[in-house]
């Protein structure tokens, strides 16, 4: 495959399409607003770039303020002075939406992790979330302090 370094020194494939990282993720380079957001999404494979422009789609509505940036390959959203509130990631198989706060949201999200305070939803092709549930997870998220790393 022909692949060649931008300036930012990640790798991209033949004719400029982002390269896909393990499990399928974009290697986006680190940059703040929607259009970074946008890229990585327009280079997310299958299904799940429709699950993603679904979901990027629905956290603009429940928090109209939001600020979006890639960082870590990952597309990030917070608010102004808060910190970053949720994520998502491509894997092989599903979505991986983190909640940075989960564990205070009521009812939290399923997916446990090694940090207290962080709860995940895995989103698989054959199985998509409850959007009213997964709205009021966001809408609540947006409220609390955010993450900053």
């Amino acid at each position: 495959m022909d692949r060649k370094a931008d300036r930012s020194g990640s790798e991209q494939g033949a004719a400029g399409a982002p390269r896909l990282l393990s499990g399928g993720n974009p290697q986006i380079p680190k940059g703040d607003g929607d259009g970074p957001v946008q890229a990585y999404i327009a280079a997310i494979p299958d299904w799940k770039r429709e699950v993603a422009r679904e979901l990027d789609a629905l956290i603009v509505r429940v928090a109209p303020e939001v600020q979006k940036a890639v960082r870590w390959n990952s597309p990030m959203y917070g608010l102004e002075g808060q910190g970053w509130f949720l994520s998502y990631h491509c894997f092989t198989r599903y979505l991986k939406v983190t909640f940075f706060k989960g564990a205070q949201l009521d009812p939290p999200p399923p997916g446990p992790s090694k940090d207290a305070n962080v709860r995940y939803l895995d989103i698989y092709q054959d199985a998509a979330p409850n959007q009213a549930q997964l709205a009021d997870w966001i809408r609540q998220a947006a409220a609390l302090p955010g993450w900053k790393p």
